[in-house]
């Protein structure tokens, strides 16, 4: 039987120790896993019972945290869907695989970027951005010179599933019938896992490894969630609109369980390694249904950019959380290759979470903010907003306007980050902004 790696991308005390490459029987046929995918969609990083929260109930996550590695401070380098998929799909920044925003500008101000998919006169707009996906070593592509078969639900924006290298899926990206963001993979989740359950026992059937792209746009808006769940969260501290996304998050972390119950009951849960992060964060605001309040999604500030990643191998990777070390979406895709025994491709800037020599000996992570919108399709870094970089317990943030001013916070001491301590520590500022640009270098 081969292993499997399930991934769920959303948002101390150490458990054990994790063994390195003995312990996970790297480049082992008899080992190599199977690769599932599950991603949050819209969830802020403390929105589990297992990171802290007093209201919302994860229970299938939380035992999922207990079964697993947990970066605690996990990050995505962009808080926008579009360019974060894309980098936990290809290991690159938004300023590699060129994908920063989640539709073109348009030439015509008149015309809605969302609106003019269907229009001919504005398809290589659309079309530059999709070729992009087909232009880099995706995982699903490279799993599949290994012999995998894999398959795409939920979000995608890179138009059909194969243009990201999946052998089948649920998208068909076609913008005549409304294809911008998953289109019929949305369903997924909301809908039920039956064409993963499918997919699975097919592959089973058929002794071939898999990998699965679960991206539900879960605890997504519109947040309308069964009753079952919202009468949970109806009570006089929240008001409705939290309620509604609390509840979303705890529907969706069944969907989790449903998963894990499926494998288990498939005898597959031992030979499976499960990833988990979200895409960017979501803080809801209180006052407005399906809306995200400041500092969150697509801001440069934690709760848009910070998820905790777990990885889960029963028997092969010891339960473990760090509450110390960094960690990013850059690093999924060189994880799962190097788990699944595969060559991990030498342009990829991300380490191997499981080599915790490596983790420990990183010192700094970076990311890019950028604009809904993509200015110029031809010249993808014009929509930048901001830089940041993380070293140890210290956050810089810098304005791409170079009339703005850089912000730096203690995100382990103030992880709210409300106090900018930019003006006492001018220094560490310097410091600081030079890595970043030392990082950014010969960027467009």
């Amino acid at each position: 039987m081969r292993g499997i790696c399930v991934w769920l991308i959303t948002g101390g005390i150490l458990w054990a120790f994790l063994t390195q490459t003995e312990t996970i029987g790297f480049g082992q046929e008899s080992s190599r896993p199977n690769v599932l995918l599950i991603i949050s969609d819209d969830q802020a990083w403390k929105d589990y019972g297992f990171m802290g929260h007093a209201v919302i109930q994860t229970p299938h996550l939380d035992r999922l945290a207990r079964e697993s590695l947990v970066y605690t401070r996990g990050y995505v380098p962009d808080s926008l869907c579009r360019p974060s998929l894309a980098t936990i799909i290809t290991g690159l920044y938004p300023h590699q695989h060129g994908i920063t925003g989640n539709d073109p500008k348009l030439p015509d101000p008149k015309v809605n970027p969302m609106a003019g998919r269907a229009r001919p006169e504005f398809g290589r707009f659309y079309e530059t951005l999709m070729r992009r996906i087909e232009a880099h070593p995706t995982l699903p592509r490279l799993l599949g010179e290994a012999g995998y078969i894999s398959l795409q639900t939920g979000k995608w924006w890179e138009g059909a599933y194969t243009r990201g290298g999946f052998t089948e899926g649920m998208t068909h990206g076609d913008p005549k019938r409304g294809g911008r963001h998953g289109d019929a993979g949305l369903a997924i989740g909301r809908q039920g896992l039956e064409p993963i359950f499918d997919f699975i026992l097919k592959a089973k059937e058929a002794g071939k490894p898999f990998f699965v792209w679960y991206a539900p746009m879960m605890p997504h808006a519109p947040h309308t969630p069964p009753e079952k769940y919202l009468k949970k969260y109806l009570r006089p501290d929240l008001s409705p609109a939290q309620s509604r996304y609390y509840a979303m998050c705890e529907w969706f972390d069944q969907t989790c369980g449903d998963l894990i119950t499926f494998l288990e009951k498939e005898k597959l849960r031992d030979s499976t390694l499960i990833v988990y992060l979200a895409d960017n964060g979501w803080i809801q605001d209180p006052d407005r249904p399906n809306q995200f309040a400041p500092r969150s999604k697509r801001s440069p500030y934690d709760g848009g950019i910070r998820t905790p990643i777990m990885l889960s191998w029963p028997g092969k990777i010891s339960p473990l959380r760090d509450d110390k070390n960094l960690a990013s979406s850059i690093d999924i895709a060189p994880t799962v290759l190097a788990a699944c025994g595969l060559l991990v491709p030498s342009n990829l800037p991300g380490i191997n979470l499981l080599d915790r020599e490596a983790v420990q000996k990183r010192r700094s992570i970076f990311g890019e903010i950028y604009e809904h919108d993509v200015a110029d399709v031809d010249h993808p870094t014009k929509s930048l907003s901001f830089r940041w970089i993380i070293q140890e317990n210290w956050k810089l943030i810098v304005p791409a306007d170079p009339r703005g001013k850089p912000e730096l916070y203690d995100v382990v001491a103030d992880p709210l980050e409300t106090r900018d301590l930019a003006g006492t520590h001018p220094d560490l500022v310097k410091k600081l902004n030079e890595e970043l640009d030392g990082w950014w270098s010969g960027k467009e």
